[in-house]
């Protein structure tokens, strides 16, 4: 299969497996199952599945310097990870929205160039402005289509949350090209888990019967969420353009909220439909090159 076509397919299946983790994600019930619980339990179960796999297809590594490599990056990376996530859930458990939160998560693709800018020193257009403040727009819109008091402090979380993923983004696309990537992976999941259930211990009462309630959720979330689709990620962000990755990875949004509706039978005002295409617009723009940088 042509490297462009492999590198598509594989973005598109994370896009999808994560749209549709916000409906999962949505089913926890935080009385029973708490959120740094439900996050380090799924992670862990996201890294234990990856380890037959790397015993088969990375199970020799004679390179001790990619491997050195592989392991700082893949640390950094789940420590991004620990934060985006964390914060995400914690806003779904407020909010239980999946559209919303879908859509509100998919602004890192805005902020991942002017992230870039700022910490890595890249270049960025005009187009990366304006569809920040699109972007915006589009936020208010959706947060407040019921007016300023209809503002979830859920969605203000998930904001939040939105960075630590551009955060994650950028680490991901500066070392996917020296690393092995399903142990990059693996390992970050690794850290991610261990960072959430460290804080657990010390905040939340996890039982047998908060787990089992939380089956489907922890189930889909940590195998095919976590497993699969971030691993679709690294192995698709290898051939790709990070601005074509970035666009196609955000399309999470929009099955987020298809998810939404069809399982959780979620609506909005068509004001907070109209501030999703103003979201979308702005998530398409801000990846768009220019002539002079094409």
């Amino acid at each position: 299969m042509n490297k462009k076509i492999k590198s598509t397919v594989m973005l598109f299946t994370a896009a999808i497996i994560w749209g549709f983790a916000f409906v999962a994600q949505c089913l926890v019930d935080t009385d029973k199952l708490g959120n740094f619980s439900f996050n380090g339990i799924r992670f862990a179960l996201g890294a234990v599945s990856l380890i037959p796999i790397i015993m088969i297809f990375e199970k020799e590594e004679k390179n001790l310097e990619k491997l050195k490599k592989t392991v700082i990056s893949a640390a950094v990376a789940g420590t991004a990870l620990f934060a985006a996530s964390a914060l995400q859930q914690f806003g779904i458990s407020i909010n239980h929205n999946a559209g919303k939160a879908g859509f509100i998560t998919g602004l890192y693709t805005v902020l991942v160039p002017i992230l870039g800018c700022i910490i890595w020193k890249r270049k960025t257009h005009i187009n990366t402005w304006i569809a920040a403040l699109l972007a915006a727009m589009g936020l208010f819109l959706l947060s407040a289509s019921e007016g300023i008091s209809s503002i979830d402090v859920g969605d203000i979380v998930v904001l939040i949350g939105s960075f630590f993923w551009a955060i994650h983004i950028l680490v991901v696309d500066s070392n996917v090209n020296f690393v092995s990537p399903i142990k990059f992976s693996c390992i970050q999941f690794f850290v991610c888990s261990a960072l959430n259930l460290i804080l657990a211990l010390f905040t939340e009462s996890i039982t047998w019967s908060g787990i089992t309630s939380a089956t489907i959720p922890i189930l889909y979330t940590g195998i095919m969420s976590v497993g699969v689709a971030y691993t679709c990620q690294v192995i698709g962000q290898k051939d790709a353009d990070p601005n074509f990755a970035a666009i196609v990875l955000s399309s999470e949004c929009v099955f987020s909220a298809i998810g939404g509706a069809i399982i959780l039978n979620e609506k909005m005002p068509w004001q907070g439909y109209l501030g999703c295409v103003m979201i979308f617009a702005g998530i398409v723009l801000s990846q768009l090159k220019s002539k002079e940088n094409a």
